[in-house]
């Protein structure tokens, strides 16, 4: 016996007679600008997009496909054809305090004008820095301010061998250090000749030994203090090199953003 609740197989088929239609494919067709079946939804999105208060936010929410996300994009493409053209906005790096970028805000059209500019300015430096400290006159005037620093060290040391001969000993610098040697007849010897020498002559080298190591630590110290002078003057030098390149290319930035305040704080400060 036939279930009456039972569904003959041709009733679970949904046929669609295309005749019905009057296109060849739905290309021929206009975009649907409303929502199917979403008239108070539609209502709210339409007031929320309107309340033009900092602070405010939309969020959407329903089951896929039912044409939010199409909506709200062509609603939003219409309204925004009758406002003003939102600025750009950059972050940009704080010099100040590194973890709180600066947000940007540039006419619409000019962030990405301002990025590509510094992206060319970055390459444009390493360029013309590259050449100018591989350039001969940076490393003419750097060998200059090196050979100073030689000079004095190698006249501190003159003057310390002076000083240490009239003690019986000679000095030499090494990588490691300043060294001494006994003098034996205008010659400087070696530990296995300082051996043989007799106790007297000994206890004299010792006993002189500790006012030349005075004289050594003195020098070491006044090499450092010059050395370190010599670093500092290499290092101001190079950074004003370097600023004569950068500025060359960043004023031509500044003067294209000028009107701009946080444009012109990052600009100067970079």
């Amino acid at each position: 016996m036939k279930n009456k609740n039972e569904l003959n197989y041709k009733s679970l088929k949904i046929n669609c007679n295309p005749n019905i239609f009057k296109f060849k494919t739905t290309e021929e067709l206009q975009n649907i600008e409303t929502g199917i079946g979403q008239d108070r939804g539609i209502k709210a999105l339409e007031f929320g997009l309107n309340v033009d208060i900092k602070g405010y936010n939309l969020y959407l929410e329903g089951p896929a496909g039912v044409g939010k996300t199409m909506y709200t994009k062509h609603y939003l493409d219409k309204i925004s054809k009758r406002q003003k053209t939102p600025y750009d906005w950059c972050y940009i790096y704080n010099f100040d305090n590194p973890n709180e970028p600066i947000a940007l805000s540039l006419h619409a059209g000019q962030g990405k004008e301002f990025r590509d500019y510094m992206d060319s300015f970055i390459k444009d430096i390493r360029n013309d820095l590259k050449n100018t400290f591989n350039n001969d006159d940076f490393e003419k005037e750097k060998a200059l301010i090196t050979q100073t620093y030689e000079e004095k060290r190698t006249a501190l040391m003159e003057k310390l061998n002076k000083k240490s001969a009239k003690y019986g000993f000679q000095v030499k610098s090494a990588q490691n250090g300043i060294y001494m040697m006994p003098i034996i007849n205008g010659k400087a010897i070696e530990q296995e000749e300082f051996d043989k020498l007799d106790e007297q002559t000994k206890q004299s080298f010792e006993d002189n030994s500790s006012i030349v190591q005075e004289q050594i630590l003195q020098v070491i110290s006044e090499i450092k203090n010059i050395e370190k002078e010599t670093q500092k003057k290499l290092s101001e030098w190079q950074s004003n090199v370097a600023l004569l390149t950068i500025n060359a290319h960043i004023n031509y930035i500044r003067s294209k953003f000028k009107r701009n305040k946080k444009n012109k704080y990052f600009l100067r400060k970079y």
